[in-house]
């Protein structure tokens, strides 16, 4: 289409009139229809061209603006003083012209009076680069410039808003104006897109700077706000935010009190009257300020306990409430002369006081109702019923039984939510999840109303949100800032879904497979983006949990094979409806394939195969096995049976050499006493011979006889040398057991074995019988044997 133009040719502008496409170079037209491309000369050089009320008009860079008819450009002189002008805008609202130049404001035509635009917001417009402008409605007028960001002008009374960087955008280089249905605004954005919503019952404070630090509490003024932070008191009046003088530190509550306002801050409380703040007492940590619905008091929960002031116009009085001395967070009254308060840390108690305002009673109703987890206990006081949060359950206090019980009602109904903070008796915010929902009881019914996250997205301050009702509209406390919600019937009817799904990058149909265990991106599409659009929930598969989608993205992981089913609902604050679904499939994971089936069944074959075969060869080896153990324990048993053999032939062996051993004792005992005979005679012959004295001759040839067969010193030597070889061994085992004995004590030892009397063993000895039984006691006594046990037995069983 586009052959016969320069490669030098640049297009600046594309734009759409009576159904034809047109390009815009510097100094051609080229129309596109039919499939055609028709060229247009244009004989100057031209910065932009803009269509208004179905006309063309051309703004050259030099020699002003002109009109387009069909191929003839018609110069518009009354628009003087545009030459050398770059023209950024042409826009027309209530019978005027509006001409957008680059550096030198606005110019209107109205009545055919061509004039500069008597606005005060012109003559900062003339210091600023203008890029783009559009009319938001017959009343509003937005300009977009290249350093300040955008410009709304609201001609009901005459007043502007800048829209930067310093307060919502993230440029402030604004390219292009666009409305959508809702009338909000898309900008054009040199490094992305802006949505600015013009007519949305929400509104942001937002202070970039960092210097307002975390709003906890916020009243209006007469011309602003009074605004209370972690960094100290500011006010703000004429877009303007100043910290008043003293003030830095923790601010915790500003209430207005007739005509002052008294701030509960970290140094103790403030008073603040027209326009000068002051400290009016030391009370330190002035965390809540309750009215008294019974007394003209009012009550403090603060650092040190709670204060009671009594006279309303003068907080410097105040009396203390003793036997309370801990920091003491919420508090509530619903009976007189009785107040309920929770510990900073943990506890709730119940005070009870005289009409003086002294203590007469506290309970510690947690530590009575032996509740152990009562940690960061919340009090809520709800058409006059207290409430209390502990441990994510919802009790009341019971004053017939004096327990607490659990509230059926709110456990069913606000299950999970972390706070609640009233608004009036009929309705409140809950914030549940990181979750602000607005809650109105309708006909004894609790109607849900998401407050859309993107307005206070990571900026709630938990645990200590506060919701300030002024003028029908919410003021919420956010990190460095609040916003504003202005409380609407909520709009009746269904908006358009489209339910897009991407996968892998790409947007797919119902009909694509995903992979097992892969993700998918489920993109919710509204024909609303701005506060028109619906809370929308999910539920997949089947799941009965309703889950918010956030950013209209739903993220699945994970994804288990079969079909998927995702529902998508809005909540009308009174019950759910289906609005969209969408259904997919999931494949098999691979490992479930056909493919992979086959190759297990092949793989579990050859396991039962090869099963089979170890099996077989391992019965064989068994069998094989066997055979060896049964011929080892034969060879065994052979062996044993030798050994056993053996074994007894030299037992048998022993048993002859005893009784060798015992012959041949028995042979030396008997040699023994024939020499005991032996020597018996001689001596009774050498009694004879010496008693018969007659023949003398005779006595001397018998003595001489006797001396020649008398045993020698030699021969009982051999004999004792016998006997001692003979018992060896016991002789051995004997001398081991008792080595203090004698070797005549042995000799005995060895007689008294042989079983010999004392009679004997005296001979054998040379010694007398009485020496034989002198010696057998002293035997006793060198071995310790006792009078009763056998000396006999002893030496047989040594």
């Amino acid at each position: 289409l586009f052959n016969d133009i320069s490669d030098n040719e640049e297009i600046w502008k594309i734009f759409k009139f009576n159904k034809q496409i047109y390009f815009q170079s510097f100094n051609q037209l080229f129309v596109f229809k039919n499939n055609s491309i028709k060229k247009i000369k244009i004989p100057f050089q031209i910065s932009y061209c803009f269509v208004v009320e179905n006309q063309i008009y051309l703004a050259s860079v030099r020699d002003g603006i002109f009109l387009m008819n069909g191929n003839r450009f018609q110069k518009i002189k009354n628009w003087t003083g545009l030459e050398n002008n770059i023209i950024h805008g042409i826009e027309k609202n209530n019978n005027k012209t509006y001409i957008f130049t680059q550096k030198n404001g606005v110019f209107i035509d109205y009545n055919s009076k061509f004039s500069a635009w008597n606005n005060p917001l012109n003559e900062v417009l003339k210091k600023e680069i203008i890029i783009t402008a559009k009319f938001l409605n017959n009343n509003k007028l937005a300009i977009g410039t290249a350093f300040r960001g955008l410009y709304i002008i609201d001609f009901n009374n005459n007043s502007y808003s800048n829209i930067s960087r310093n307060n919502a955008l993230k440029n402030n280089s604004v390219l292009s104006i666009c409305l959508d249905k809702e009338k909000d605004l898309w900008l054009g954005l040199d490094n992305g897109i802006a949505h600015i919503e013009t007519n949305s019952p929400y509104q942001i404070f937002a202070d970039n700077s960092g210097i307002l630090g975390s709003v906890y509490s916020l009243v209006n003024t007469e011309n602003g706000y009074l605004i209370g932070s972690n960094h100290g008191v500011f006010k703000y009046e004429n877009k303007k935010l100043t910290l008043l003088p003293n003030t830095q530190g923790q601010v915790w509550d500003i209430q207005k009190i007739n005509q002052k306002y008294i701030i509960g801050h970290n140094e103790g409380t403030f008073e603040y009257k027209s326009s000068l703040i002051s400290k009016i007492n030391n009370i330190n940590g002035g965390w809540e300020l309750l009215k008294s619905n019974f007394q003209n008091v009012y009550f403090q929960a603060n650092y040190s306990g709670i204060a009671v002031y009594y006279d309303e116009n003068d907080f410097s009085k105040f009396k203390r409430f003793e036997g309370i001395n801990k920091p003491i967070r919420y508090i509530a009254q619903n009976k007189p002369n009785e107040i309920w308060a929770a510990d900073n840390y943990r506890s709730l108690f119940k005070v009870e006081f005289n009409n003086d305002f002294v203590v007469t009673k506290i309970e510690n109703v947690s530590k009575s109702n032996d509740l152990k987890n009562d940690f960061g206990i919340k009090i809520f006081n709800f058409k006059n019923e207290i409430l209390f949060l502990i441990n994510s359950v919802w009790y009341n206090f019971n004053a017939i039984t004096n327990k607490l019980e659990k509230n059926i009602v709110f456990n069913k109904s606000f299950k999970g939510t972390s706070e609640i903070i009233s608004i009036d008796n009929q309705s409140f915010i809950a914030t549940k999840d990181g979750l602000l929902f607005l809650i109105n009881q309708v006909e004894g019914n609790f109607i849900w109303q998401l407050i859309p996250e993107k307005y206070y997205e990571g900026k709630i301050i938990n645990h200590d949100t506060k919701v300030m009702l002024i003028d029908n509209k919410l003021y919420i406390n956010l990190d460095d800032g609040f916003f504003v919600y202005e409380i609407r019937k909520p709009k009746i009817g269904i908006e358009k879904i489209i339910v897009e799904a991407v996968y892998q990058n790409k947007i797919i149909t119902e009909n694509t497979y995903i992979q097992f265990n892969n993700s998918l991106e489920i993109n919710v599409l509204s024909e609303f983006y701005g506060h028109n659009r619906s809370n929308l929930f999910y539920k997949f598969n089947n799941s009965k949990d309703l889950v918010p989608i956030n950013k209209g993205i739903v993220f699945l992981n994970n994804l288990e094979s079969g079909k998927q089913k995702l529902e998508i609902y809005i909540n009308n604050g009174k019950q759910y409806i289906k609005v969209a679904n969408y259904n997919f499939k999931v494949e098999q994971p691979w490992y479930f394939s056909i493919w992979m089936i086959l190759i297990y069944i092949v793989v579990i074959s050859g396991i039962f195969f090869l099963y089979y075969r170890w099996n077989k060869i391992r019965y064989i080896q068994k069998s094989e096995r066997k055979e060896e153990d049964l011929k080892h324990q034969n060879a065994i048993l052979k062996l044993e049976s030798d050994v056993e053999n053996k074994l007894k032939l030299q037992e048998y062996e022993k048993h002859i050499l005893e009784l060798q051993v015992q012959t041949k004792a028995s042979e030396v005992a008997g040699k023994s006493l024939s020499i005991v005979k032996q020597t018996e005679l001689i001596d009774s012959i050498q009694i004879i011979l010496e008693t018969e004295m007659e023949v003398n001759q005779i006595k001397n040839k018998i003595k001489k006889s006797i001396k020649i067969n008398a045993i020698n010193k030699n021969e009982w030597q051999s004999f004792e040398n016998n006997l001692m070889k003979s018992n060896e061994e016991f002789v051995q085992k004997l001398i081991a057991k008792y080595p203090n004995l004698s070797s005549k004590d042995v000799k005995l030892c060895i007689y008294l074995k042989m079983n010999l009397s004392s009679k004997e063993i005296a001979p054998l000895m040379n010694i007398s019988f009485r020496s034989v039984e002198l010696y057998r006691y002293r035997l006793r006594k060198k071995i310790s044997l006792n009078q009763e046990d056998s000396l006999y037995k002893l030496m047989i069983n040594l």
